[in-house]
């Protein structure tokens, strides 16, 4: 049995204009790592959803028993939602949520406009993570990733453990969004901490030389380190990201309107 969601996990949901924006909490994480920035966009009109996907904001024993499909379901079926009365979507994503975003760009590109990631991973150089497909039978968890933040007083609300089964299946999801990066055409805006310590610096190179993208755009976050989204730099992506989406993609209703 599901154990009962934690405080300040929740979902969020605005409903507002013609432009819609789906963003997707991280690996252990919850929708509070997302939640300042959505509210950012619902505050300029946008239509917004951030999903608590499966396994998340409960306990890590409930995640281990979710798979990267569950994941993947529950901003599926959110993007469908939001599609249903939006002219355009931005899909965004904090680390394992940009892998995610990506996958839906892959899977779904009349649905997704533009894609945004924060720190987002697709690989990793650390041994112990390589052999997480046989550590997960042996040890339920390992030491959590949660809260590599700089700025003080910031919490995702995430786990203080990694449930290696649900690792081990995020290991699985990386292998095929690489597989078909080449798909990804959408404007692409990714943000990469210089100082990370949850995930190294080969996601970048190999998203951003795999995409098909015609506009790929790096911007280096050099006050923040890995949930960027609730640091010294949160302001920073919030703003690079609107004009991003106002530069690339068509006028909307929204603007218009303006």
């Amino acid at each position: 049995m599901t154990s009962a969601p934690r405080a300040g996990t929740e979902p969020f949901a605005a409903e507002g204009g013609r432009v819609g924006f789906l963003l997707s909490h991280g690996f252990t994480g919850s929708p509070a790592s997302m939640t300042p920035w959505a509210r950012h966009l619902a505050a300029q009109g946008h239509s917004v959803r951030v999903p608590r996907l499966p396994g998340h904001g409960t306990t890590w024993q409930d995640m281990n028993r979710t798979r990267w499909d569950d994941w993947y379901g529950e901003l599926d079926t959110a993007l469908t939602e939001l599609r249903s009365h939006c002219d355009t979507v931005v899909v965004a994503g904090l680390s394992m949520g940009g892998c995610l975003a990506l996958r839906l760009a892959e899977q779904r590109p009349g649905d997704v406009d533009a894609v945004v990631l924060v720190n987002p991973a697709v690989n990793v150089k650390r041994l112990d993570i390589k052999l997480v497909p046989l550590l997960q039978w042996v040890v339920p968890s390992m030491p959590g990733i949660g809260n590599d933040i700089k700025k003080p007083g910031q919490d995702e609300i995430g786990y203080d453990r990694t449930p290696l089964k649900a690792l081990a299946s995020q290991v699985t999801m990386w292998r095929q969004v690489r597989a078909a990066l080449p798909s990804v055409t959408q404007p692409l805006l990714m943000f990469r901490s210089a100082d990370d310590h949850v995930v190294d610096e080969t996601s970048q190179s190999i998203i951003l030389e795999g995409v098909s993208s015609d506009v790929a755009e790096l911007v280096t976050l050099h006050d923040s380190f890995h949930v960027a989204t609730l640091d010294h730099d949160a302001e920073l992506i919030f703003g690079r990201t609107d004009a991003f989406v106002a530069e690339h993609l068509p006028s909307s209703p929204d603007r218009e309107d303006a």
